[in-house]
């Protein structure tokens, strides 16, 4: 089965006035929706853009695993722990808030941030926060404690990939750049498919280059 969820039905969401714009794919804060809470680990993968100066104020999080994908911009992540990074494009970061961190998110740069943050369930609540930036991140990231594994795929086009269908219980596709087409159906940015029980589903690039990020979720 093939769930695609097209860019236009996102929920919007953050701070217009503060220069944050975000886009919700699953129920968020004030967008409330019983029928859309979840598709396997996955909670949320919003589409968030800041511009320059703006940021999210030092906030709490617990028992959720965060993984974040800079697409333009630079993103600046601040802690107690005294961690001052800056994150860029290829580059992915992780956050294991287990039984709780607090943090600051800020675009510190002089151009407009984009970046897409995706949040998963834990297998098992608590434990100890970790933290990780990888630089440079290559064709799959593992989040052990959310029974996951990021794949980003970047089809040239005609180039085609097989996605794992029935080898995982779920798999999200979430368009960053560019088109692609998936078992026919044409995505483009900011379009996301949610795949289950089916058997292997073919993505293969449509016109000129491509980013996709492909979950892969047991459970």
């Amino acid at each position: 089965m093939i769930d695609v969820r097209r860019a236009e039905d996102r929920y919007p969401g953050g701070e217009p006035e503060a220069g944050i714009t975000t886009r919700h794919a699953f129920s968020f804060g004030p967008h409330y929706d019983p029928g859309n809470l979840r598709f396997g680990a996955l909670i949320a993968c919003n589409e968030e853009r800041l511009a320059p100066g703006a940021g999210f104020a030092e906030h709490p999080h617990s028992h959720t695993e965060i993984v974040t994908w800079v697409v333009e911009g630079e993103l600046t992540h601040r802690d107690p722990a005294g961690r001052a990074t800056v994150v860029r494009p290829g580059d992915l970061q992780w956050l294991s808030a287990a039984s709780g961190v607090r943090h600051t998110e800020r675009n510190d740069g002089e151009r407009p941030l984009v970046f897409v943050q995706m949040w998963l369930a834990p297998l098992e609540p608590g434990g100890e926060p970790a933290y990780e930036v990888v630089r440079a991140v290559g064709d799959s990231y593992a989040v052990p404690r959310a029974g996951a594994v990021l794949r980003v795929v970047r089809p040239a086009a005609g180039e085609r990939t097989e996605l794992p269908g029935a080898a995982a219980d779920h798999v999200h596709v979430h368009v960053v750049r560019g088109e692609v087409l998936l078992d026919g159906e044409r995505l483009g940015p900011g379009d996301a498919a949610r795949i289950s029980g089916g058997g292997p589903v073919g993505l293969r690039g449509a016109a000129g280059p491509a980013e996709v990020l492909v979950w892969e979720m047991s459970g």
